[in-house]
């Protein structure tokens, strides 16, 4: 069974689950933006989200006045994965901190080492 909760309550569900993360998890975050989408370009269920920009360690090549880094956060894929509001909060949260540590350059293998991919 498929969870169907719409945008602008998904999107309440996203800042409250930012809002659990630790403080010194999201205050690094600097010129980065979160989104929600229904679903990555290739219509996928299997991508939750995605960090679109550079890495805090790759920031070298940064300009002034870049566009703010985005990290995209999934609808569908989440939906079809979950059946229960806690499952969703669950994945969001794992998919938040996932992303978020893209922005801090740590890689999917260290990710899977730390038991977040």
């Amino acid at each position: 069974m498929t969870l169907e909760i719409g945008i602008e309550a998904f999107e309440a569900l996203v800042v409250e689950e930012l809002d659990l993360l630790p403080d010194d998890m999201v205050d690094g975050l600097d010129n980065v933006v979160f989104v929600v989408e229904d679903r990555p370009e290739d219509g996928s269920l299997d991508l939750f989200g995605l960090y679109d920009g550079w890495a805090l360690t790759e920031r070298d090549r940064y300009g002034v006045g870049e566009l703010p880094d985005r990290i995209i956060v999934y609808r569908e894929p989440h939906l079809a994965a979950c059946e229960t509001e806690e499952e969703l909060r669950d994945e969001l949260h794992t998919t938040l901190v996932h992303e978020i540590a893209h922005f801090y350059g740590i890689d999917d293998e260290r990710l899977h080492e730390l038991g977040w991919a």
